[in-house]
């Protein structure tokens, strides 16, 4: 799978031995002409790729598909292609641990457009987090005003989510 971008967060571009935790995403693109289908976080006000980590021992796919159904209550999801894989290395809120290195594998797939019930995690409730239907020039849009004014909850991911974005609307869908 191709590298889309390797991110090195400041803080950690000369640390001297740290701790590493070692994270594995599957994040899920799903297209309906310039719709797609984001989780939209109140906390961060941001739009985000539905997905998330894989379980120790689970296929990438598998970890895809049961993801995407938790988050968004998608039905009748398939994995058309591979799209790429985003690398960093950021700070991370685990304990023990000074950066966490992430790899999420960006996957394009096909589902219905009507969702069924999600079943978020209580911290994915906690953070105002929704599945939502918006066009990808809105929510480029957005996530970028929220990067230019720099507000104070934004979340670390909003530059990998509007990156990857901008470049399913360049490949995708010219």
């Amino acid at each position: 799978m191709r590298l889309i971008n390797k991110y090195i967060h400041e803080s950690f571009k000369t640390a001297v031995d740290p701790v590493i935790f070692e994270r594995t995403a599957a994040r899920g693109i799903i297209l309906d002409n310039e719709d797609i289908l984001m989780i939209y976080t109140k906390r961060y006000n941001d739009y985000s790729f539905p997905g998330g980590g894989v379980d120790n021992g689970e296929d990438i796919k598998e970890g895809l598909i049961r993801e995407l159904q938790e988050e968004t209550g998608a039905k009748n999801i398939k994995i058309l292609s591979t799209f790429g894989t985003y690398e960093e290395f950021r700070p991370t809120h685990y304990d023990g641990y000074d950066i966490v290195h992430m790899l999420s594998h960006f996957f394009v797939c096909s589902a219905d457009k009507e969702l069924g019930e999600a079943n978020p995690e209580e911290y994915e409730i906690n953070n105002g987090s929704a599945p939502t239907w918006v066009n990808i020039h809105d929510a480029i849009k957005h996530n970028k005003e929220v990067i230019a004014a720099k507000e104070d909850s934004m979340g670390l991911s909003i530059e990998r989510e509007t990156l990857v974005l901008e470049l399913i609307a360049k490949e995708l869908l010219e």
